[in-house]
């Protein structure tokens, strides 16, 4: 079963906040991106569930993207939001913990004014509430935040956690020096997981090309390996660079000389395993 474990949808008729989509770079995505336009282009390449990831700090998009899962099956689990900091967090968390489709928490660290902030007191409270009830974490980082997810991972053993985007480095410049050093220290924790996604959105938009994305897949299996990596296609932010086909096949070509095996885990069965998707 191939699965993406990492898409989104937006609806600009909710009272969520859409400001970033008005951006002039994010014209081509300032439109509405719901699971029907998702359903069209995962069937074109063989994808047969996917996991939503938040986008907003706000309760109700739990609520909506909920929704929509049970209304598209296809859609086997959401990766929603708490506030982390809250002293209601637990409360939050068990709102929807007992839906089986609810899977995982992500906070949009990149976005936060201190760069400090995941390890704030208050906010790793929080993270001890999602290791208390074996939630996983989306760590939404920044190469700048990488710092942070080694000792994260070591102060919260039994929280599982997954790099996005393998935090966002600098591929347009094909620049690795500032990023693989803690990216490395942090696959040598058990816990901590890596998407393959969000590539490229940090390429040339106009002009990369799978060999542009290549060098860093390589590090990301080799420090990971393929049991702890997972394919998203970060859909629809990828149709600033690339179609939903497009950024699929350039992963299959990538890891194309893999195993049968090592393609399946990339392709399903990591993100099945660490988000213990019912599929």
């Amino acid at each position: 079963m191939i699965i993406d474990a990492h898409q989104h949808f937006w609806d600009r008729s909710l009272p969520f906040d859409y400001e970033w989509l008005k951006a002039p770079k994010h014209t081509k995505i300032n439109n509405d991106f719901l699971p029907e336009d998702l359903a069209k282009n995962i069937s074109q390449v063989g994808v047969e569930k996917t996991v939503f990831v938040q986008t907003q700090h706000n309760l109700e998009e739990n609520r909506w993207a909920l929704k929509l899962a049970e209304e598209n099956p296809y859609i086997a689990g959401v990766v929603g939001w708490v506030d982390l900091a809250s002293p209601e967090c637990e409360e939050q968390l068990l709102e929807f913990k007992g839906n089986s489709k609810f899977v995982g928490i992500r906070h949009i660290t990149q976005d936060e004014p201190n760069d400090d902030f995941i390890i704030q007191d208050d906010v790793r409270r929080g993270l001890k509430v999602l290791e208390k009830h074996g939630v996983p974490f989306d760590l939404l980082f920044y190469v700048k935040h990488l710092k942070h997810a080694a000792p994260l991972a070591k102060e919260f053993p039994n929280l599982p956690m997954v790099i996005d985007h393998l935090a966002k480095p600098r591929i347009k410049e094909q620049v690795t020096e500032d990023w693989v050093d803690n990216f490395q220290e942090v696959a040598k924790q058990p816990n901590v997981y890596c998407k393959l996604s969000g590539m490229v959105t940090e390429a040339d938009w106009e002009n990369w090309k799978p060999a542009d994305l290549k060098p860093y897949v390589e590090i990301a299996l080799e420090a990971f390996t393929p049991a702890r990596c997972m394919y998203g296609s970060d859909w629809p932010v990828c149709e600033l660079a690339a179609s939903y086909s497009e950024v699929f096949n350039a992963l299959k070509e990538i890891v194309g000389s893999l195993s049968e095996t090592e393609q399946e885990a990339i392709f399903g069965e990591t993100a099945k395993s660490f988000y213990d998707l019912e599929v």
